[in-house]
C-alpha cells in the first residue's frame, strides 16, 4: 500500500502542466452562411476561426461588441450559443502540380470523385500583389488561337484582358478556346525543344522559347450551373486540355461565401505556378456573379450599401484580385533587408469575364473592371445573331499592350488588316446612302467583306499562329479579292490543308522565324498565287 502511495506522490510531483491561453466567443446569431459572434476580443481581420464539428469561418466584420464571420462549409449544424475559437491563422489553400486535371471547390477540396489530392504546399488565399520593381513589362504573346483576337487585340503573358458582353454571346467559348490552344502550343514546344540544343545562345532565342513554353490554365466558375461546369470539363477532356488545367468550381448551388472566395483561391493556385517560374492563365467566369455574391454577404453582415446596393469597397474587391496577375522579373533583386531574391520570371495572365445587361457597358461593375484591366474584348449580341462568330466588336475592343505582345510577322499582317477593316466599316456605313460608288471604294468594301469572312471561326477549333499569319497575309494582299464571298471559308480550309500537306516548310519557317522576311514572303507569294489560280478553276 505504501509503495502505491509513493508511486502516486511521485507521479503528482513529476506532473508538468501547461496553461494555454485561447480567445473564445459564443455564437449569438447564425443563418445564410453568416454568423454573429460575441466575445472574440482578440480576433484579427480575415483570421480563420473554428466552430464546433470542425467547421471553419472567416472573420470579416470587426465591430465594437461583436464579430461578423462567413462560414466556410455546412452552417446548418451551428446553433446559437455554440463556442467559437480563434486559430491565429489566415485561410490557406493546397497548391501544387498534383492538382492538374482535377476539379476542386473554393477551399481546394476535390469534388470530381477521383480521390484525394496529396499536395505538399499551401498558399494564402489573400495576398498583397507584387510591387512595380519586381515585375517586368508584358512582351511575350499568349496565343488564343482566335484569328481576330491574336491579330487585332493581342494578349500578352502577365496581362489582364477583360471579356465583356451580354449573356449567350460566346464569352466562355473564347476562354475555352484559349485553354485548348495552350495544350496544342505546349505539344509543339515539346517537339521543337527535343530537336534543338538545350543551350540558348542569345536573348532572342530565349524569348522564342518563352513564347512557346506551355501555359498552365486555371478556370474559376463562379455562380454557374453545375450542369454547365460539367459540360465544360467534358469539352476540355475531349480536346485533351484537362492535362494542363485546374477547374475551381463554386456553382450556383454553393453558398455565397464560397462564391466570394473562389476567385482568390484560383489566384493562389496560379501564383504557385508563377512563383515556380512558369506561365499560368486564369479565367474568372464571371466577376458579375462574384460581385453579386459579395453584395449578398455584405448585406447579410449589415454593411452600409451604396450604388446598386453594392458595398463601398466593391472596387477594391476586384482590384486586389486582378492586381495579382503579373509577369515577374527574371533578375535577382535586393530586398530592403539587404538579401537577394530571385523572382523566377513566371507570369499569371488573367481573363476576367463580365456579363452586361442589354449591352450596357456603363453600368457599375463593368466600368469598375474596365478601369482595372489592360483592355477589353467586347462581344455584341447583334453581331452574334448576324452570324459573326466570334461576335467581336473591333471598334470597342482594345488591348492596351498592343503590338508588344505580337511577333514581327503577325504585327506586319495585323497593321494592314486593322486599317482595311476600319476603312471597310466607314465605307460600308457611307455606301448605304449612295448607290453610285467609284471603283476604289467598291474594291475596299469587297475586300472588307472577305476579311470579315476570314475572321469568322467555329468554336473549339483554335488556329496555330503560323496558319493565322498565312491566311491573313493572303487576304490583306488582295489574293482573295476576285473570289466569291461565299467561297472564302472554303478557300481558307483548302489553302491551310494544302500548306500543311505540301508546303510544311513555309509554315515551319513562319513558326520559327516569327518574321516574314523577303525570301519567305516570295515563297508565300508564289505558293498563294498558284493555289488561288487552281481554286478559281475549281470554282468555275
Amino acid at each position: 500500500m505504501s509503495d502505491l502511495i509513493k508511486s502516486i506522490e511521485s507521479d503528482i510531483f513529476n506532473l508538468k502542466t501547461k496553461a494555454a491561453k485561447q480567445n473564445v466567443g459564443k455564437v449569438v446569431e447564425v443563418g445564410d452562411g453568416i454568423a454573429k459572434i460575441e466575445g472574440l476580443s482578440e480576433v484579427q481581420a480575415s483570421e480563420l476561426i473554428e466552430f464546433p464539428g470542425g467547421v471553419f469561418g472567416l472573420a470579416l466584420n470587426l465591430e465594437q461588441y461583436s464579430v461578423g464571420a462567413i462560414i466556410l462549409g455546412d452552417f446548418t449544424g451551428i446553433r446559437e450559443g455554440d463556442e467559437v475559437k480563434t486559430t491565429g491563422k489566415l485561410l490557406q489553400i493546397p497548391v501544387g502540380e498534383e492538382m492538374l486535371g482535377r476539379v476542386v471547390d473554393a477551399l481546394g477540396k476535390p469534388i470530381d470523385g477521383k480521390g484525394p489530392i496529396k499536395t505538399k504546399q499551401s498558399y494564402p488565399v489573400e495576398k498583397v500583389a507584387s510591387g512595380v520593381i519586381t515585375r517586368q513589362s508584358v512582351s511575350v504573346p499568349l496565343q488564343t488561337g482566335i484569328k481576330a483576337i491574336d491579330a487585332m487585340i493581342p494578349i500578352g503573358r502577365g496581362q489582364r484582358e477583360l471579356i465583356i458582353g451580354d449573356r449567350n454571346t460566346g464569352k466562355t467559348t473564347i476562354a475555352v478556346d484559349t485553354i485548348i490552344n495552350q495544350g496544342k502550343s505546349s505539344v509543339v514546344s515539346r517537339q521543337s525543344s527535343d530537336k534543338k540544343d538545350k543551350s540558348l545562345k542569345s536573348d532572342s532565342e530565349a524569348s522564342l522559347k518563352t513564347e512557346s513554353s506551355p501555359v498552365i490554365c486555371i478556370y474559376v466558375a463562379i455562380g454557374q450551373k453545375s450542369s454547365k461546369i460539367a459540360q465544360l470539363v467534358a469539352k476540355l477532356e475531349e480536346h485533351g486540355a484537362m492535362d494542363h488545367t485546374i477547374v475551381v468550381s463554386a456553382s450556383a448551388s454553393d453558398p455565397a461565401p464560397m462564391q466570394y472566395l473562389a476567385p482568390y483561391s484560383g489566384t493562389a493556385i496560379g501564383e504557385y505556378f508563377m512563383d515556380q517560374g512558369k506561365d499560368a492563365l486564369i479565367i474568372y467566369d464571371d466577376l458579375s456573379k462574384h460581385a453579386w455574391a459579395y453584395r449578398q454577404v455584405s448585406l447579410l453582415l449589415r454593411r452600409p450599401s451604396g450604388r446598386e446596393a453594392y458595398p463601398g469597397d466593391v472596387f477594391y474587391l476586384h482590384s486586389r484580385l486582378l492586381e495579382r496577375s503579373a509577369r515577374m522579373s527574371k533578375q535577382s533583386l535586393r530586398l530592403p533587408d539587404g538579401s537577394l531574391k530571385d523572382f523566377g520570371g513566371g507570369s499569371l495572365t488573367s481573363l476576367p469575364i463580365i456579363e452586361t445587361q442589354a449591352g450596357d457597358v456603363s453600368a457599375y461593375i463593368p466600368t469598375n473592371v474596365i478601369s482595372i484591366t489592360d483592355g477589353q474584348i467586347y462581344l455584341e449580341s447583334d453581331l452574334f445573331f448576324a452570324g459573326m462568330r466570334p461576335a467581336l466588336n473591333v471598334g470597342l475592343s482594345v488591348s492596351r499592350v498592343g503590338g508588344s505582345a505580337q511577333n514581327k510577322a503577325m504585327k506586319g499582317v495585323a497593321g494592314k488588316l486593322r486599317l482595311d477593316l476600319a476603312q471597310f466599316r466607314e465605307l460600308a456605313a457611307f455606301a448605304q446612302f449612295s448607290s453610285d460608288l467609284d471603283p476604289g471604294t467598291k474594291a475596299q468594301i469587297e475586300r472588307g467583306k472577305r476579311i470579315t469572312e476570314i475572321l469568322k471561326q467555329p468554336p473549339y477549333q483554335p488556329v496555330p499562329v503560323e496558319e493565322q499569319i498565312a491566311i491573313l497575309w493572303a487576304v490583306t494582299q488582295g489574293y482573295l479579292d476576285e473570289l466569291p464571298v461565299e467561297k472564302v471559308r472554303d478557300f481558307e480550309n483548302k489553302f491551310i490543308s494544302h500548306l500543311k500537306l505540301k508546303e510544311k516548310e513555309i509554315l515551319k519557317e513562319i513558326a520559327e522565324k516569327k518574321e516574314l522576311d523577303e525570301k519567305l514572303t516570295k515563297k508565300l507569294e508564289s505558293v498563294t498565287k498558284k493555289f488561288v489560280e487552281t481554286f478559281k478553276r475549281g470554282v468555275k
